[in-house]
């Protein structure tokens, strides 16, 4: 989680955002269906830098990403972004 702060009217407030990192989780999954990143990228039809930037917290993927990711581990997209 971030804490930014931002002007508002002139007054500072602290603000919290909400970061899902899934990298873990798929790299996690990744490894126990024993698919490398460049069969998951295939199999979800993105790029293997995707799958690279992803694993290493790099990006956030879109929520149409997620379920591509899921359906090629076979998962729910509940299992990635916890």
């Amino acid at each position: 989680m971030a804490v930014s702060q931002r002007e508002s009217n002139g007054k500072k407030a602290d603000t919290i955002q909400a970061v899902v990192l899934i990298g873990d989780e798929v790299r996690i999954w990744r490894m126990r269906r024993a698919m490398t990143q460049a069969e998951l990228a295939k199999k979800a039809s993105v790029g293997v830098n995707t799958i690279v930037r992803i694993e290493r917290n790099q990006t956030e993927p879109r929520p149409p990403t997620i379920r591509k990711l899921a359906e090629a581990l076979r998962i729910d997209t509940s299992e990635l972004v916890r």
